[in-house]
């Protein structure tokens, strides 16, 4: 009781009483709590999708028959083709496929039934759009495996099995490209939203003047700091949960991990965060300046930490550069708790690098906060 006595009468809980109703009192930082963070987990989980559906197909057949028709049937029933035009002649098809109109051709030749009754190969041809790479190599992907379980339909005579092969995907057995991107999409906006946060805080302070007045008062320089970082930290955990409910809610997103753990390491690299949006603040004099920078730094964290683009995919010198990325580590343990039900005797190794990346920071940070205090 005296303890909480203490707290309650002490200089840092004024100082504390003071940010919380500064805080409240400022509408646009609690829109930027709330709003932002869920737009981006909606626009980055819609939109960075891998998978490719519905590519327009156009047909040119000229066996016009029941195998050709099946053919077709089965590259459309999985609505990754959509047959939208069929043509009479080549020449146009490979035009509209020039032209972009299409994204693939399928030329079907008039000898294909025959072949086919003949048991003798017979060739198609598939024209692919090639601009997007990406999209082209997706695309023959679907192409191979739909030929190749067509082929094996027509086979009548099969050989014996020697060996039976069957894959099981752990983890995520849809094969849900959302519950890859979404943990690190959740990384990513935390990174942002605490490091913009309390760099614009603690610069809204010099530019208003306020500073000065919290420096005549008898407090002590890590009292300012500390109620500066505390209603942050405490806003920024709702910024946590309400990630991790959209992805639930919006793109089911498993959680099969202990959520203390998660709501821990997810507070310890809310510290890292803050650290670096604190640095950037010492370092800048006008919010302008540190929006700026917030977006010079983090740009780099995000492309290098595994949340968009796998670090495996990455040159070697890239690979290790991202060693010093913290948003990496914690992406590891978003994906690690959510899809795999992860506990720390796994993610301990995490854990201990993102509490060096903490102290790290925010000593720097106070550091150079009690030098322009008492400079």
């Amino acid at each position: 009781m005296k303890f909480i006595y203490r707290l309650f009468s002490s200089r840092f809980w004024a100082l504390l009483t003071k940010e919380v109703n500064q805080i409240l009192r400022d509408k646009k930082l609690l829109f930027l709590l709330i709003f932002p963070p869920t737009i981006q987990l909606l626009i980055y989980g819609f939109s960075l999708n891998p998978d490719v559906q519905h590519l327009q197909l156009g047909i040119v057949d000229y066996a016009n028959s029941n195998n050709s028709r099946e053919l077709v049937s089965a590259l459309t029933e999985n609505k990754i083709f959509e047959a939208n035009q069929y043509f009479l002649d080549s020449r146009v098809l490979g035009k509209e496929v020039e032209q972009g109109d299409l994204d693939v051709g399928l030329v079907i030749p008039p000898e294909f039934n025959r072949n086919l009754v003949k048991n003798k190969t017979s060739e198609i041809q598939f024209l692919v759009d090639g601009v997007d790479a990406n999209t082209a190599g997706i695309a023959q992907g679907y192409i191979n495996q739909i030929m190749s379980n067509y082929n094996s339909q027509l086979a009548s005579n099969t050989s014996s099995v020697l060996i039976n092969t069957q894959t099981i995907f752990l983890y995520n057995p849809g094969l849900r490209s959302s519950w890859f991107f979404i943990p690190g999409m959740m990384g990513v906006v935390l990174t942002l939203i605490s490091s913009q946060l309390a760099s614009v805080t603690l610069v809204r302070e010099k530019d208003t003047g306020t500073l000065e007045q919290l420096l005549m008062t008898p407090s002590e320089p890590w009292e300012i700091l500390l109620a500066k970082i505390v209603p942050l930290f405490v806003m920024l955990m709702g910024d946590v949960l309400l990630g991790l409910g959209v992805g639930r809610l919006v793109f089911g997103v498993p959680f099969r991990g202990n959520l203390f753990l998660f709501l821990g390491l997810s507070g310890l690299y809310l510290f890292v965060g803050i650290g670096i949006g604190m640095i950037l603040a010492t370092l800048c004099r006008s919010q302008q300046q540190v929006l700026l920078m917030t977006f010079f730094i983090n740009l780099p964290l995000i492309q290098l930490s595994g949340a968009i683009a796998p670090i495996e995919s990455m040159p070697i010198f890239m690979k290790y550069f991202s060693l010093l990325n913290p948003l990496r580590y914690y992406v590891i343990i978003l994906r690690g708790i959510l899809l795999k039900g992860l506990g720390l005797e796994v993610l301990w190794p995490q854990m201990l690098v993102l509490i060096l990346f903490a102290v790290i920071l925010l000593s720097i940070s106070i550091k150079r906060f009690r030098t322009q205090l008492s400079s």
